[in-house]
């Protein structure tokens, strides 16, 4: 089974990372957004625009996604969905989540909906940088590298 990435991206900060490292490797990559956006020309590299829905990127995705491919999101929901038909996830800021650490990944999000709920919480994540990027490429080569090897 060819590996293949598949890319949550309507708020995805490292698309064209994906787009490079999936190049030097030589794996096709799905761009699942719920509008257009421009992906290079490149025959390995498929936008895949869904109907309207709070979950219909997701639903694509994980319906698709299966050991030996690679998912990047920061959904906890769809992670832990690819996570347990044994993807590889990892969020744009480099983090992986497995087995180990999708259920707290979990609870954090559940716990911060809550107090955001109740008004306890205000703002938002900080701003993408620069160390995050670096991160997500340094994660996704040795995850590629990793599910490529077997």
């Amino acid at each position: 089974m060819e590996t293949q990435i598949y890319v949550d991206a309507d708020s995805c900060p490292v698309k064209a990372e994906v787009y490079r490292v999936a190049e030097r490797f030589g794996l096709k990559v799905f761009v699942v957004a719920n509008a257009f956006m421009n992906v290079p020309r490149d025959p390995d590299i498929r936008l895949v625009v869904v109907s309207e829905g709070p979950d219909e990127a997701d639903n694509w995705i994980a319906e698709r996604a299966s050991a030996r491919d690679l998912v990047v999101t920061q959904d906890i929901p769809l992670a832990s969905r690819c996570v347990k038909v044994g993807a590889a996830v990892l969020s744009p800021k480099g983090k992986e989540f497995d087995e180990n650490s999708i259920g707290m990944a979990l609870a954090t999000r559940d716990l911060k909906e809550d107090l955001r709920s109740f008004g306890e919480m205000t703002g938002g994540p900080p701003p993408f940088s620069q160390k995050d990027k670096s991160n997500f490429l340094q994660a996704m080569d040795r995850v590629l590298v990793r599910i490529l090897k077997g």
